[in-house]
This record gives structure tokens, C-alpha cells and sequence, in this order.
């Protein structure tokens, strides 16, 4: 009777295992999105080039260089994973980049734009968005 106690005390310690893993690899990729996007206003081009997959970096160069000369913050900004395709992570977040310009404040929405996200070297990396 000892024996199946202490078997299924092992089988609920490893279900726990398994789940805040699991918990920690989903809250990853909405935090690489929200890295990159803390990259991209404050205009720290060699930080954006580690947060994207080589095939986004033309493009996420493209998008640092049209923040270049403008004061931009990020206001209630707030990512979680909206969910999975394949092996990519979307990740949709809120808020808004609050961006200055002549003295001029423009806030463009956060939403709408759902972020691809995927695992290479152990890190989980911005590869686009649809």
C-alpha cells in the first residue's frame, strides 16, 4: 500500500512539473514581443537585432528606422499568446506606442496585429506578424 502512495504522490509531483513548464513556455512569447517592442521605441537597434528570427530582421530594421527622430513610449502596453500555429506562437497585445513628433502626440493602437513568435537557440524570437 506504501508503494502505491508513493507512486502517486510521484505521478502528481510531476504533473505539476509538466504544467509550470508549460505555464513558463506560453508566458515567453508574449514577453519576447513585448522586449522587442521596448526595443523598437527606445530606438536600440543591436537589442531589436537579438529579439527577431534572421528572416524578420530587414524588416524589423525597417520598422526601428521609422521611429529614428521621434520621441516614442509604450502606454498600457500588455501581450499575452492568442494561440499556436504549428511550432509558432501568435501573440496579440494592447495598448498603444505613443509617438511625438514636433511636439505632436499620435497613439497608434497596439491591437490588431498578431505577432509570430518562435523558438531558435533556446529563445523564443519575433518573426513577423499577420
Amino acid at each position: 500500500m506504501k508503494k502505491y502512495g508513493t507512486m502517486t504522490l510521484l505521478f502528481i509531483s510531476m504533473a505539476f512539473l509538466l504544467l509550470s513548464c508549460s505555464a513558463v513556455s506560453q508566458s515567453a512569447a508574449p514577453k519576447a514581443v513585448e522586449k522587442y517592442l521596448q526595443a523598437l521605441v527606445a530606438e536600440d537597434a543591436n537589442r531589436l537585432s537579438v529579439l527577431v528570427c534572421k528572416d524578420f530582421e530587414q524588416q524589423a530594421r525597417l520598422e526601428l528606422d521609422s521611429f529614428i527622430g521621434v520621441k516614442a513610449s509604450l502606454k498600457d502596453m500588455k501581450c499575452s499568446q492568442s494561440g499556436t500555429d504549428g511550432d509558432v506562437a501568435l501573440v496579440a497585445c494592447n495598448g498603444s506606442i505613443v509617438a511625438t513628433y514636433n511636439n505632436e502626440q499620435q497613439e497608434l493602437p497596439l491591437a490588431g496585429r498578431i505577432y509570430r513568435v518562435v523558438m531558435e537557440g533556446g529563445d523564443w524570437l519575433v518573426c513577423g506578424y499577420q
